[in-house]
């Protein structure tokens, strides 16, 4: 039998509402011993809660009727005061009525199972309770919604109309079926081949929405990297001395611009030297940058094209620090824009620079972002056998066939149609209770 579960929906501590809530087939029973009866289905009510002879709350309660509800299941909510100490003995009573508290995620993962949403706008609920920016609630509801898992339908519809040629041809040779049935899959192949490409190269975006966009400062030091960070994030986050070489590791900031979550890093001056924790922290740095989204190379007027230089890129932003004491460095192959951080001049446009950058990046294209990299891991798996199966389409189409069941697989696994029980309790694990 399933059991009946509860949990608080609401954040723990002190607060005028606290929301209990409740799945499962015992809720009626539940509702009924607490005093909780002549409901009306999804209509709220005043009730005077109570168990063991024990006032508990005077409580606004809501019924759901299965199927009718979040989780597919008899559903209740009880509205209660806040105070802990009403949280604990409304809890106390359900446990004593038979009811355990959930595992984290678990109502989300009874409305999966329950038909009542797929396995990839489940976990578009984690993000959008995540979400901090407007930008992750936009790509989260945009999942929720289905999108995604539309755009995984098509290209699944598509595999089985190829695997369908192909199966024709190869289970019913004597039947009368056209000749070469199988080949008539390579247009369907081909389309698809370059959707799935497509869907793999937006999968970075996706992700950088959801968990931020990198971008890195870096260049030699004393060219004003950390006077830099502490005026994009708007506190004094990294020491600033005269001294070369202060900054010494890398040190991370997240904040929000242009509607995007960023993670700025501020990292040691790129030079030569015999001292083992510097050379450390360049190491460090040069990592950084190679997994940058956005490099930012700083340099102060007079600043020689020394360790630095060999490592700009297209795509890359060069800052001209302390515009102050004058004209910073220009550079005619790559973007340049002068700042000074004492002066404050040309931080807007900075910032301004940097939010079109971003959008220009993380928004705009047509195909539903890929937000997870279990997703992506599985596009490119589907890619790669559908590839095989183009390969083989003319010379071996059984094997085509066998590598076409193969990538229906692997995006089955994305939305949960097939094969999913390995990959639940690794995604609703990282849910919180009451989700």
């Amino acid at each position: 039998m399933i059991d009946t579960i509860f949990a608080l929906a609401t954040p723990p501590g002190r607060g005028a509402i606290a929301v209990l809530r409740l799945s499962g087939p015992g809720v009626e029973a539940a509702l009924t011993a607490l005093g909780a009866t002549r409901l009306t289905p999804r209509m709220a009510s005043v009730r005077n809660l109570s168990h063991a002879g024990d006032h508990i709350d005077q409580a606004l309660v809501l019924r759901f009727v299965a199927p009718n509800s979040y989780t597919g299941e008899d559903a209740a909510e009880l509205h209660l005061h806040g105070g802990r100490a009403v949280i604990e003995a409304a809890s106390r009573a359900l446990i004593a009525l038979g009811l355990r508290p959930a595992d984290p995620g678990e109502f989300t993962r009874r409305a999966f199972q329950n038909g009542r949403m797929d396995l990839a706008q489940a976990e578009a609920v984690a993000d959008l309770i995540d979400a901090e920016t407007s930008a992750q609630a936009k790509q989260a509801l945009g999942q929720l919604d289905g999108k995604l898992s539309e755009t995984y339908a098509c290209f699944r519809r598509d595999l089985l109309h190829a695997l369908a040629l192909v199966e024709a041809e190869i289970d019913f040779p004597d039947e009368e079926v056209p000749d070469n049935l199988a080949r008539t899959a390579g247009p369907v192949l081909d389309r698809l081949g370059a959707d799935l490409r497509r869907a793999v190269d937006t999968g970075r975006r996706g992700e950088r929405v959801r968990d931020g966009y990198r971008i890195v400062l870096i260049g030699e030091t004393n060219a004003g990297k950390s006077s830099l960070f502490n005026a994009l994030v708007a506190r004094e986050a990294a020491i600033v001395t005269p001294i070369a070489g202060t900054t010494r590791d890398v040190l991370d900031a997240d904040l929000v611009i242009g509607g995007y979550a960023v993670t700025l890093s501020d990292t040691a001056g790129l030079r030569d030297s015999d001292d083992p924790v510097e050379a450390e922290g360049v190491r460090r740095a040069r990592l950084r940058a190679e997994q940058a989204d956005l490099r930012v190379w700083v340099r102060a007027p007079g600043d020689p094209d020394g360790v630095a230089a060999n490592y700009v890129k297209d795509g890359d932003l060069i800052v001209a620090t302390k515009s102050d004491l004058g004209a910073g460095s220009a550079d005619d192959e790559y973007e340049t824009l002068a700042v000074s951080t004492v002066t404050g001049a040309g931080l807007a446009e900075l910032r301004e620079w940097i939010a079109a950058r971003l959008a220009r990046d993380l928004s705009g294209a047509d195909f539903p972002a890929v937000t997870q990299e279990r997703h992506r891991l599985r596009l490119l798996e589907a890619l790669e056998s559908v590839d095989a199966a183009r390969a083989a389409l003319n010379v071996a189409p059984e094997m085509a066939g066998d590598d076409l069941r193969r990538a229906a697989d692997a995006l089955g696994r994305v939305t949960g149609a097939i094969g999913v029980e390995d990959i639940l309790g690794e995604v609703f694990s990282t849910f919180c209770i009451g989700k």
